[in-house]
């Protein structure tokens, strides 16, 4: 009878043992074999969010910025504006891990997945539990970088300075190359895009180049801190000092990137500090951070090829668009709305294979190769195709005697060589394109710029489609009708709208929209276009609803003979709002900061406070007086741990309360 009882137990153990090793990926399961005790990176992947998805969609604002929503609304239906990837990893699945002593690194809710360092001792238990659907070794790579070098461009004699509306200085061919004077000189310059750019840091933000720049979100996935600079922390950021100058620097004379006047989000994403190859972690957890933001553009000056023992299995072979986890990540972002340009590499040319770095592989992502400045592809640049025979790269930008600010000082410029610069000046010269059509989604954003660049009628795995014109590029899109004003009146019984076009272009006519909030919009009524090709044409809607006494947002959907509806213009109107309002705080969940707006009704004195789940104050971040309006604060939780916690808003014997997720 003990015979036989052991024997069922050695039987069952042997069977968890069997369903544990199911979990473990063979490469991963390799390592372990080397009896190693040093901890390990690995990516261990959830089997299921405890987030309802159609719970979150009545309220996406919790879980996205409003800018991420308006965004997305180019490519995804108003009942699908997030996805089941967008929802959080669930904070008592973290909790389990760092029980169990797991130090997590990021939590990439995309992927419903944490990555972690963990002793490979450890594996077997963690393989164990019942919510871990699966354990792989984290991915490494050898990152490729541009380089600088001393010597400067020869700008070209015929260079019409006396048209230009900026003097760009030495920076003069880069931009000329891709037709970017011309959309400056129509005063087209980035504004309301919003670029991220994930790169090895940034420690000379306090350069001339940047100080009209706007940066509104920075943050350390290497250091997990908000600094993006060198300080005492691990990596060197001279290389996104000078790719971010290279997309949007500002120095008249000097230095004039094409995207100036666009915002930024800058992501240190490279541990340059180290020989140890990069994780793909931190560039996966940088973009969803940037999307959860609003990011319109993204923008990387790195790519990623194999590595040593026992991390070679991303090589060329894996270039397919699918292998690659970073890819994957690439693409889903674009299914977003983002459009994700990269550096093709600097491997050079190989007739055998190609010779690109993940995530350029992706088939949704821009690829970027370098050329010289009469247009010739330098022998750096990587070439295509992708395994499964897509052309790569997808276009081309000066990538030799590049124009960049330097780390070495606040007023000392560099040329530098490599896709790295290629890379940002494209995605700047996108950036105009957007500005002027902000209605594209990023794959009509790729089809313009394909279509009208250099080599376009034959693309290869040299070139791509050749070097960008952003002109033409912009002259390929039918234009919307332009909006000359749109106005808002506020009678007794109703809002009267008001707007007028100019254009030679015939529409159907525009959807009328509204909303309260400015994320759940209600199409109230269409109004149909003239008809005529006559210069002005003017337009008249009147509201009649109830009035509720809140802020009333409107906007005009224009749609065209051709069926594209565009959005055209968004106005406020209404009276302030006699209730007091708390937004939901965005990004949400977020590490380690996040912005919470409020609407004040009347002067007065307004508290903002956070407590902890148990209703312990943990921080206050308003007390005084403050005038009707809206208002937006920063949270800082850098010092507090992880997990859920609460928000209010008391004014004038109102208390509205909220709740926010800090996942570190």
């Amino acid at each position: 009878m003990l015979r036989k009882f052991f024997t069922i137990i050695f039987l069952a153990a042997l069977s968890i043992s069997a369903q544990t090793g199911q979990k473990v990926s063979s490469r991963l399961q390799s390592l372990m074999r080397q009896n190693t005790s040093e901890p390990i990176q690995v990516f261990i992947t959830f089997a299921d969010k405890k987030t309802d998805l159609n719970t979150a969609r009545q309220h996406p604002e919790s879980v996205v910025s409003t800018k991420s929503l308006e965004r997305r609304r180019k490519v995804l239906p108003e009942n699908a504006l997030i996805d089941q990837s967008d929802l959080p990893v669930s904070a008592e699945y973290i909790s389990e891990l760092e029980q169990q002593g797991i130090k997590i690194r990021h939590v990439l809710k995309w992927f419903n997945a944490v990555s972690a360092e963990i002793i490979p001792s450890k594996i077997s238990k963690i393989a164990s539990l019942p919510f871990v659907k699966n354990l792989d070794l984290l991915s490494r790579y050898k990152v490729q970088t541009g380089k600088l070098e001393k010597g400067k461009p020869v700008l070209p004699t015929n260079a019409p300075q006396s048209i230009l509306a900026f003097d760009y200085g030495d920076s003069y061919p880069q931009v000329n190359q891709l037709k970017v004077p011309q959309l400056h000189n129509m005063g087209i310059n980035g504004q309301g895009v919003i670029i991220a750019v994930l790169d090895a840091g940034f420690n000379n933000l306090a350069h001339e180049v940047f100080n009209t720049m706007q940066i509104i979100a920075k943050y350390d996935f290497v250091n997990h801190d908000p600094g993006v600079g060198d300080s005492t922390d691990l990596g060197s950021g001279s290389h996104g000092t000078a790719t971010l100058s290279a997309i949007g620097g500002f120095k008249a004379g000097k230095l004039i990137g094409p995207a100036f006047a666009a915002k930024y989000i800058l992501c240190k994403t490279e541990n340059t500090s180290s020989e140890t190859p990069v994780e793909e972690d931190n560039w996966m957890a940088a973009i969803q951070w940037a999307d959860s933001i609003g990011a319109d553009i993204s923008s990387t000056a790195l790519g990623y090829i194999g590595f040593d023992d026992p991390y070679t299995d991303y090589t060329w072979e894996s270039m397919n668009g699918n292998t690659c986890r970073i890819t994957v990540a690439a693409d889903l972002a674009v299914k977003k709305g983002i459009a994700v340009f990269n550096s093709a590499g600097n491997e050079g040319f190989n007739a055998a294979h190609n010779t690109l770095g993940a995530p350029a592989d992706g088939d949704s992502v821009i690829a970027v190769g370098a050329v010289d400045m009469t247009g010739i592809r330098v022998s750096f640049s990587s070439v295509g195709n992708t395994i499964d025979g897509r052309i790569k790269p997808d276009i081309m930008a000066m990538g030799l005697s590049v124009t960049l600010a330097s780390p070495g000082g606040p007023n000392v410029y560099y040329q530098g060589a490599g896709t790295s610069f290629s890379c940002p000046l494209a995605a700047g010269a996108a950036a105009l394109v957007l500005c002027a059509r902000p209605y594209l989604t990023p794959m009509q954003l790729k089809n313009a710029l394909i279509t009208t660049a250099s080599n376009s009628a034959a693309p290869n795995r040299e070139y791509g489609w050749g070097i960008i014109n952003a002109e033409a590029a912009l002259g390929s899109i039918p234009l919307p009708v332009e909006l000359v004003s749109f106005t808002a009146e506020k009678t007794s019984g109703a809002t009267i709208l008001k707007w007028s076009t100019a254009t030679e272009k015939n529409n159907r006519g525009f959807f009328i929209e509204s909303s309260i909030d400015k994320i759940k919009w209600v199409q109230l009524d269409f109004v149909e276009g003239n008809g005529s090709t006559t210069k002005i044409s003017s337009y008249k809607y009147s509201d009649s609803r109830k009035d509720n006494g809140g802020m009333v947002y409107y906007r005009l959907r224009q749609v065209d003979f051709d069926g594209t509806i565009s959005l055209s213009k968004t106005i406020e109107t209404g009276i302030f709002s006699k209730e007091y309002f708390l937004s939901q705080n965005y990004p949400n969940p977020f590490n380690p900061s996040t912005t919470i707006e409020y609407h004040v009704a009347y002067e007065g004195n307004v508290v903002l406070k956070v407590f902890n789940i148990m209703g312990s104050e943990v921080k206050i971040l308003v007390n005084g007086v403050k005038s009707a309006g809206t208002y937006s604060v920063q949270f800082d939780a850098g010092d507090l741990p992880s997990g859920m916690y609460c928000y209010s808003l008391e004014a004038n014997n109102t208390v509205i309360r909220k709740s926010m997720m800090l996942l570190k």
